[in-house]
């Protein structure tokens, strides 16, 4: 665990510095402007001072599978408790003087080595007086929304450094306006967007209960509706009879072809007869996906050698690491983009930006209900950061 202070003539220079002797992962724990120098308290120098530090330890703890994960932090845990009371006893020894300034300033750091332990507890609510009393909401905020560590350290990174450069109150109370701007860049590099066209074959694969025929059948209408494509269905999920009817129900309203499929063959066949239509949307059966016999299945019946887009659909009322889990569990397939459901169904979106940043992979939709074809939305990162910072 390594703490140390910076001095820098201006807060970039000092978040530069804090990046090279620390590395990225270095968390803030305090800033202030200080004043050096001067003649009878003229002429005197601005500086800004940055307390930072990094634990190595929790830094490493991240990359560690999850059941090496579970006793790392209880070690991390036990070293921190050790930690804590050896400077406690260390603390209660000292002969403090309230006139002397060299033991006022110790104290001051023992107190922020105690908070930095406390940081080190991944489970522990975030310590609100790490940053400017402005961007303390923003904090907070990334905590309930369930941000992962290295995107939470990124943008309160980015936020305090740019916070320091306005030079207006106004600017520097608008928060939401800077979080959107550091969102922004983030998602520059991903892809968003629905159905592109590109490819002559939709493939939608996820878990149980995730809405995936209902997903579908909203993909169909905006792109007989609003893009006047011919679009033809495919199901290979046999295993739900209501399932059948219901995307035949749908076909029937939107004047769609639908081929059910049971083997490989059957599939080979409905792209033969489908060869004239724009779009073939193809469902799958929601299966455990624990189970990696269910995803072998796949290979079964679908054709994946062929030219396709395939999206993965996840519902954002579900654990981060069933997330995770599940995209390894099909990224066997290869997944072009996600689809994030019932987001009228909860208030924490910050698993869609864990997500991103873990598998670099975008987001093709963002469903908000069960209407068909209305409660859909095509994803952006305009879409992603409002959601986020505004809400449902």
């Amino acid at each position: 665990m390594k703490i140390k202070k910076f001095t820098a003539g201006s807060m970039p220079d000092a978040m530069k510095t804090v990046r090279n002797e620390l590395g990225h992962e270095a968390v803030i724990l305090n800033s202030r402007i200080i004043y050096t120098g001067g003649f009878l308290g003229f002429f005197r120098k601005k500086n800004f001072e940055v307390i930072a530090a990094v634990d190595p330890k929790v830094e490493q703890d991240f990359k560690t599978s999850p059941k090496e994960k579970g006793k790392k932090v209880s070690a991390i845990r036990s070293e921190s408790r050790f930690e804590k009371k050896s400077i406690e006893e260390e603390n209660s020894n000292i002969n403090i003087s309230q006139s002397s300034k060299e033991n006022d300033l110790l104290i001051k750091e023992i107190n922020e080595l105690k908070s930095l332990i406390k940081l080190s507890n991944s489970e522990s609510k975030p310590l609100l007086t790490a940053y400017p009393e402005p961007i303390q909401g923003i904090q907070n905020w990334m905590y309930e929304q369930e941000l992962s560590p290295t995107l939470k350290n990124r943008f309160l990174t980015a936020l305090t450094e740019k916070w320091f450069t306005l030079s207006s109150n106004e600017e520097k109370g608008d928060t939401k306006k800077i979080l959107k701007e550091e969102m922004f860049k983030f998602l520059s590099d991903k892809h968003f967007g629905g159905v592109t066209f590109t490819k002559k074959f939709v493939n939608v694969l996820g878990p149980t209960g995730v809405g995936k025929t209902t997903t579908l059948a909203k993909i169909a209408a905006d792109c007989v509706l609003n893009h006047k494509k011919k679009v033809a269905f495919i199901t290979t999920d046999t295993y739900r009879i209501a399932a059948i009817d219901q995307l035949k129900t749908y076909a029937q309203i939107l004047n769609i072809p639908l081929e059910v499929c049971y083997s490989l063959e059957d599939f080979k066949a409905a792209t033969i007869k489908f060869n004239h239509y724009d779009v073939v949307l193809i469902d799958t059966a929601g299966r455990n996906f624990r189970n990696k016999k269910y995803i072998d299945d796949l290979f079964q019946v679908i054709d994946f050698e062929m030219e396709m887009e395939t999206f993965l659909v996840l519902a954002l009322t579900a654990k981060q690491k069933d997330m995770e889990d599940i995209f390894e569990q099909f990224s066997a397939v290869g997944i072009s983009k996600f689809i994030f459901t019932k987001a009228d169904e909860t208030s924490v979106y910050g698993s869609m930006m864990n997500m991103m940043e873990k598998f670099n992979i975008g987001v093709a939709y963002v469903t908000t209900g069960q209407n068909v074809p209305d409660d859909m939305i095509s994803a952006s990162s305009e879409v992603i950061s409002n959601l986020l910072i505004e809400g449902y």
